[in-house]
């Protein structure tokens, strides 16, 4: 008798522990589903996003390699626009602005569109420090060509860490400068990208120093 009392009060003592705690854990399983399933859900948004913005770009890149279709123009700028507004984040929409900026001018002549372009990709490309670099040296090389060139010695002063790029940059600073009637400048930016090469003497680069009185041998 004293083993089954000592059940029916073990038994009992459940029942009151489920009184008192049995709506919070069923509270808490359900939230914990909820976490489960929602992440799922949000996974599988995520995927179909991805999937979307993919076949946006395939889209996209068909368009720009068929120049002879007089609507893969329009196609192109449609597009790269709708992946700016609906995939911001994605690694697409950065990349077909990069396509479009390219369209802008090779066959719209449109240096101010390009800019725009090239801007917003650089401004999403935070994070990715190689794509940035590109970016930049883009926006550059298309700021110098819309002769903005103040804009353009800008962008190449905010390039923290130019990399491969060192010479490159110098060497367009360089251009720069001498389109702005800065001679000396323009020497001396060319001088740095002699020394940031590393392929050796730049047969291009070499002629400009000698443009500007610097020998080979200097």
């Amino acid at each position: 008798m004293a083993e089954l009392r000592t059940e029916e009060e073990q038994i009992q003592a459940i029942k009151d522990w489920w009184k008192r705690n049995g709506s919070s854990l069923l509270i808490g399983i359900a939230a914990a589903l909820a976490i489960v399933f929602g992440w799922q859900a949000w996974q599988n948004q995520q995927a179909q996003q991805r999937a979307e913005a993919a076949n946006q770009f395939a889209e996209l890149l068909g368009a720009f390699s068929n120049q002879d279709d007089e609507t893969s123009a329009k196609t192109v700028g449609y597009v790269a626009k709708k992946l700016r507004e609906d995939y911001t984040d994605s690694a697409y929409a950065i990349y077909g602005n990069l396509i479009l900026a390219r369209q802008q001018l090779m066959r719209e002549d449109n240096a101010d569109g390009a800019i725009d372009s090239l801007s917003w990709a650089l401004e999403h490309a935070k994070g990715h420090p190689e794509l940035t670099l590109v970016i930049q040296n883009r926006l550059a090389r298309t700021q110098f060509a819309a002769g903005k060139y103040d804009d353009a010695l800008q962008t190449i002063s905010n390039v923290k860490d130019p990399g491969t790029f060192a010479s490159i940059l110098s060497e367009l600073k360089g251009d720069i400068l001498l389109a702005q009637g800065n001679r000396d400048g323009a020497r001396e930016a060319y001088l740095t990208a002699r020394e940031q090469s590393e392929q050796g003497r730049n047969g291009v680069l070499e002629l400009k120093l000698s443009d500007l009185g610097v020998g080979e041998g200097a």
